[in-house]
């Protein structure tokens, strides 16, 4: 028995370092990490004295950042109490207020872009409470935070390399810089890289400036939603009555989507508005749908039910979230341009 002790014993060291093997890898620590990003910015060309400013009072990760990502509205709260809080009649009365107040530029936009005004309006409204409520989250230091966290942390790492890129072009300097907690910024409350695809200077002044010109806000929504893929004169849904019946033969019959952002996975598939009316889906009011091939799928919160169609998306594409976009285009059927 003496003899095989050393034999076991290399069996035991050799257990041991493929467990080892196994480990994950240690992160790093924030100081470690923000040194990756530098290189990184460094590498895109990015000057050494922007990046260096941009993290001078980046010391560690926003504790109440990470908070507000684990309690988003959208999520904690159901699809009718979203509805609610948003489309008061104080919201209403205020976007009926800033149609007629910029009238004349949400109608440029519009008509540039093929995007109706009173959505413009309705996604202002909703992303920065038309204008008045941008964030006060250095943006920077949010994004920072998020890229450092596991769960994200490749999407917000190269919001981050965005947003560096905004400050090397001068744009905006790092202490202006600020947004939301999730590192969107100015009135359209765009992600750094929303920004530098989207944004545009509509007021010719040589200035992107989605912070304070009413023009530049306007026309860069209206060109976010075209890009992705609105279409003018298509509605972007309509709300519906469905019974008990009707949802046995939905469940049965539709399955829902298996792909794109959560947001999108609760939806149906889509099928044609036909099919919809065969199925027992009825107008909110109860009537028969209007006779149409269009595409639509169902998506339900607790107590009402959306048949949405493709423009849909595109709201969805500036949100992930059924409650925002729902809510948005609830807004902008209430809204009026003159």
């Amino acid at each position: 028995m003496v003899g095989r002790l050393p034999f076991l014993a290399s069996l035991a060291l050799v257990a041991s370092a493929s467990v080892a093997a196994q480990d994950p890898p240690t992160p790093p620590t924030f100081v470690e990490f923000l040194a990756g990003v530098r290189a990184d910015a460094l590498a895109r060309g990015l000057r050494a004295e922007i990046v260096d400013a941009a993290f001078a009072n980046v010391t560690e990760p926003s504790t109440i950042v990470v908070a507000r990502d684990r309690a988003q509205p959208e999520r904690t709260r159901s699809l009718e109490e979203y509805i609610d809080n948003w489309i008061t009649p104080k919201t209403l009365a205020t976007a009926r207020e800033m149609a007629v107040q910029h009238a004349n530029v949400l109608t440029r936009a519009a008509k540039a872009y093929d995007v109706p005004a009173p959505l413009l309006v309705s996604v202002w409204g909703l992303e920065s409470n038309f204008g008045r409520f941008t964030g006060t989250y250095p943006t920077v230091q949010a994004l920072a935070t998020l890229a450092y966290d596991p769960r994200r942390s490749k999407l917000f790492r190269n919001e981050l390399l965005e947003a560096l890129t905004i400050l090397d072009r001068g744009v905006i300097t790092v202490e202006e810089m600020k947004g939301s907690w999730a590192g969107a910024m100015g009135q359209p409350q765009f992600m750094p890289s929303s920004y530098l695809r989207h944004a545009v200077d509509f007021d010719g002044d040589g200035r992107t400036d989605i912070w304070q010109s009413h023009a530049d806000v306007f026309a860069s929504i209206g060109n976010y939603l075209k890009s992705v893929g609105w279409e003018s004169d298509v509605r972007w849904g309509r709300e519906v009555r469905v019974n008990k019946a009707t949802l046995d033969k939905i469940e049965r019959h539709v399955p829902m989507r298996r792909t794109g952002c959560g947001a999108i996975r609760e939806l149906t598939v889509a099928r044609p508005v036909s099919e919809w009316t065969v199925l027992g889906v009825r107008t909110a009011s109860g009537t028969v749908l209007p006779k149409s091939d269009i595409p639509a799928s169902l998506v339900r919160g607790r107590s009402r039910a959306f048949l949405v169609y493709p423009n849909y998306l595109s709201i969805l594409d500036y949100n992930c979230s059924n409650a925002y976009a729902i809510s948005v285009g609830l807004l902008s059927d209430r809204i009026q341009v003159k």
